[in-house]
């Protein structure tokens, strides 16, 4: 018994283990939570190093990638058009708009140090991200509840900028921070904030801190001082918000905050601060557009067809005479109808345009009513309707009738309802007679009226109906005032254009424009005559209110219910066309060709002209030898071919009888009736439909 029973120990409890020497005593159990965070820890430590190989390889692969530095240092995308008048003022830039490229050495230290303070106060010492920054922007988000503080670096905004868009995206966000590591690896902080001054937004169409401080203060960048730098350095921000051009006082405002941060980073001091008096600087008034914008608007259509170069900045030069722009513009101002709209356009002979307006207000309307709308031109088409004839071997003084005239039951009137009977044919379009410019069209065939003003460069479909020789066809300003610049030129093509040569931001020339070839539209006698005819008009006929003291030649128009009044005339040095009316074509009271467009030009005219001396008009005929002029017979010319002579072709005032009423011809006035041009609306009713 004494051998089973278990041998006494005085210091171990009557319970407690055997302590044999030949058995290890059991191991303590750790607990689940125990071991499941050391496998957090482990796991998260190996995906930790597998983040940071993996962000590792993405940096090295991005900076690769990356462009060299050269090559960021080119044209920004978005490419700017500056476009100049003839005498090199510019006039507007359109697109972003780019300064010179600065190189560090050259920014002044206050821009560079301002930026820094307003936008990344560690930039010299962080990698390409900020992780204080970003800590600090979490703590404060998480308590607002919202996104109220960003951490982009210097570094991560150039890199958004160049490379990235704006997407509120995590993944664009990861990718963001990746470039501007990789950036931080390839170039060197000089670099950075370089390529970062040059190419950020600023506000007002401005990029880079040359643009904006010409844009803002009139000179370059170099010449910034603190308080000028701290205006564009708070800029960045929020630009259309912050730049002088929406809000001088809110920009100076900004300003205010950006020194306070640069006294709290330590990069001035107090002394400094107060110098920089942000309420001093003066910023620099945008000068006034006005409607030129209608003619730069017109250009930059052109300039498509002139060059495909759609990245390097442009320089355009064009015909616009700033002195004729203003005289336009004011005198579009001068002569105000209410609810009315106009058209002014001025060219040289050679059909460079000197001036533009499209419209009364370029703000509240771009519409341009000079190069896009389409019109009735009224009785100023009658230009075509007389060259045929004069073409056709009639002259200034032979004889017409101005009798009752119908066209399969379509009879044009005079708004008295009377009839001068016997004239000349440069009395009947200095008075704009109905009645001789539709037998004209019959006689010599309104297709032919057609081709000829085919030929002086009207585009817009033409009816070949008889009231198309009192102007029913619809044409735009710049088509009719090109076809009289044809003859003010002496019956040589005048083909409207306006850009004179276009040169890249690096002085390459694109294009030069060269003369074109001269291309005779009617003999040189012809166009003289024709200018006698509207010099008459404006001297003694419809639109004696255009007269401006010098040779003039013109011609009124007025359609019917007066709906557009016209005036297109030239002196030897310059040719304008003016048309009013209404974009919705109601009536408007009163409006004739002869009225407010006649003096809309004279008043463009003399403003335009002040300081030119006179020159007489080119009216004085000298007739070709016919039996030496080899050209004549192409001319439709043939001696003893005038209208009204009595071997010559059937008067066109003695038509078809059938076409005559049987009252008795009205009596021969002595003395013709001065008569105005608003009969369009009685010779267009009842016209058969077009």
């Amino acid at each position: 018994m004494a051998a089973t029973k278990r041998a006494y120990h005085p210091r171990l409890p009557m319970h407690a283990p055997n302590p044999n020497p030949k058995r290890k005593p059991a191991k303590k159990r750790r607990s689940a939570f125990s071991r499941f965070l050391t496998g957090l820890i482990g796991w998260g430590a190996a995906l930790a190093l597998l983040a940071a190989l993996g962000l590792a390889l993405a940096v090295a692969l991005t900076m690769s990638s990356l462009p060299s530095y050269q090559e960021l240092m080119k044209s920004p995308q978005g490419q700017s058009v500056v476009i100049r008048a003839a005498d090199g003022t510019e006039l507007v830039t359109v697109g972003p708009s780019y300064g010179r490229w600065l190189t560090y050495r050259e920014i002044p230290t206050d821009m560079v140090e301002a930026m820094k303070a307003v936008e990344d106060r560690r930039f010299d010492w962080h990698p390409g991200v900020d992780p204080i920054g970003m800590m600090r922007a979490f703590v404060v988000n998480l308590k607002a509840g919202n996104t109220r503080q960003g951490a982009s670096t210097i570094t991560q905004q150039l890199a958004r900028n160049l490379f990235l868009t704006r997407d509120q995206t995590f993944i664009r966000k990861i990718r963001e921070q990746v470039v501007a590591l990789a950036m931080e690896r390839k170039f060197s902080k000089q670099q950075i904030m370089e390529l970062y001054l040059n190419r950020v937004y600023f506000g007002g169409g401005a990029y880079g801190i040359d643009a904006a401080s010409r844009k803002f203060y009139g000179h370059p960048a170099t010449e910034l001082d603190l308080a000028q730098s701290a205006i564009i350095a708070g800029l960045v921000k929020a630009p259309s918000r912050y730049a002088p051009t929406a809000d001088p006082e809110r920009a100076r405002g900004r300003a205010k905050i950006v020194i306070a941060t640069m006294v709290d980073s330590g990069a001035i001091g107090p002394a400094e601060a107060q110098a920089a008096n942000v309420d001093l600087v003066r910023f620099v008034v945008d000068k006034d557009q006005g409607d030129v914008r209608y003619f730069t608007d017109w250009v930059l259509t052109q300039l498509e067809t002139l060059t495909d170069e759609a990245v390097e900045p442009l320089d355009v030069t064009t015909s616009l005479n700033p002195r004729h722009q203003a005289a336009a513009e004011a005198a579009a101002a001068a002569q105000q109808i209410e609810g009315t709209q106009l058209g002014i356009i001025a060219m040289r002979s050679d059909g460079a345009v000197t001036a533009m307006v499209g419209g009364r207000d370029y703000a509240k309307s771009i519409y341009n009513r000079a190069v896009t709308a389409r019109r009735q031109p009224g009785s100023s088409w009658k230009l075509f309707d007389y060259l045929v004839a004069l073409e056709e071997g009639m002259k200034p003084d032979s004889g017409v009738v101005d009798q009752p005239v119908r066209i399969n039951g379509w009879s044009p009137r005079n708004s008295n309802g009377r009839y001068l009977g016997a004239m000349t044919l440069k009395q009947a379009f200095a008075l704009s007679v109905n009645t001789v410019a539709v037998q004209l069209g019959q006689r010599f065939g309104f297709d032919s009226v057609a081709a000829m003003a085919r030929r002086f460069g009207i585009t817009t479909p033409i009816s070949t109906q008889p009231a198309m020789a009192l102007g029913s066809s619809e044409v735009t300003l710049l088509q009719m005032t090109s076809a009289y610049a044809s003859i003010a030129g002496g019956g040589v093509e005048a083909r409207p254009w306006a850009i004179q040569s276009v040169t890249t931001a690096s002085g390459h020339t694109l294009y030069n424009r060269e003369p074109d070839n001269p291309r005779i539209l009617v003999a040189p006698f012809v166009a003289q005559y024709m200018t006698e005819m509207m010099r008459a008009a404006v001297e003694t006929g419809t639109g004696r209110a255009a007269q401006i003291g010098r040779p003039l030649a013109g011609k009124t128009g007025t359609t019917s219910s007066n709906k557009d009044g016209w005036f297109i005339g030239f002196t030897p040095e310059l040719v304008a066309g003016v048309w009013m009316g209404r974009d919705d074509a109601k009536t408007v009271r009163g409006l004739a060709g002869g009225q407010a467009p006649a003096r809309v030009f004279a008043a463009f005219m003399s403003r335009a002209l002040t300081g030119v001396a006179p020159t007489p008009l080119n009216d004085q005929v000298e007739l070709p030898e016919y039996a030496s002029e080899p050209d004549a017979e192409a001319y439709g010319l043939a001696p003893g071919s005038e209208f009204g002579s009595e071997t010559a072709h059937p008067d066109p005032g003695r038509l078809d009888p059938s076409l005559v009423p049987d009252s008795a011809p009205p009596p021969v006035k002595e003395d013709p009736q001065v008569l105005t041009d608003g009969w369009i609306e009685d010779a267009t009713s009842g016209a058969p439909k077009q």
